[in-house]
């Protein structure tokens, strides 16, 4: 039996994973948490296998919690299963803090799949993270430049703290954001900021530390 630990902040959704686990045999639950940062806490050299979600309770970083996992115990394989489709989170995963990722919405028999693929020592991602419905275009006719303007604007910096940090002109920045709004055919910024946060584009509010 694999033992599993299952990290889910949604109630309904971490039942139904976790009936899957149990029915499809092979796999026994050894802990199910709602907060990633309480599922470190319990992880032992004994836990095999950690279904790890990214915006856990009280928005603990499932990323943070899966590295400092890994740090301490090597041998575990951790799978990260998200419906944030933020770019960024498909990034951090790769950088060794996690085996694999899947994303929720690509059922449940992938998602065995990817579980027994990881377990057999593949790294399992996906090339790119999903594109989202952004008013008139999807996200994917953004360049990665202008999705890494719009998320330190979504943080609150300036336009010239964040040409300081991309190594752009300030007028270079606000064309971006303007090119976004266009294309998007958003009302303003505002509206712009709102369905990027709203469709999980950008998620900017996970704590790492407790």
């Amino acid at each position: 039996m694999i033992q599993t630990i299952l990290v889910e902040d949604d109630l309904y959704i971490q039942k139904y994973f976790a009936e899957r686990l149990e029915t499809n045999g092979g796999f026994r639950l050894a802990g199910v948490y709602r907060d990633a940062f309480e599922a470190e806490r319990h992880c032992d050299r004994t836990v095999q296998l950690i279904l790890m979600d990214v915006q856990t309770q009280h928005k603990h970083s499932g990323l943070a919690a899966a590295g400092r996992i890994k740090q301490a115990f090597p041998n575990v394989k951790i799978l990260v299963v998200t419906s944030l489709v933020d770019p960024e989170v498909l990034t951090k995963a790769r950088t060794g803090v996690a085996d694999s990722l899947w994303y929720k919405d690509h059922g449940t028999a992938e998602l065995l799949d990817v579980i027994r693929r990881t377990l057999a020592g593949e790294h399992v991602f996906p090339d790119t993270a999903p594109a989202v419905e952004m008013e008139d275009t999807m996200s994917d006719q953004f360049s990665p430049r202008q999705l890494s303007i719009l998320r330190w604007y979504i943080r609150g910096l300036t336009y010239q703290e964040i040409a300081d940090k991309l190594g752009i002109t300030k007028r270079g920045v606000r064309w971006a954001l303007d090119d976004m709004v266009e294309k998007g055919g958003f009302e303003n910024r505002e509206a712009l900021v709102a369905t990027a946060i709203e469709n999980k584009l950008m998620v900017t509010t996970l704590k790492e530390e407790a």
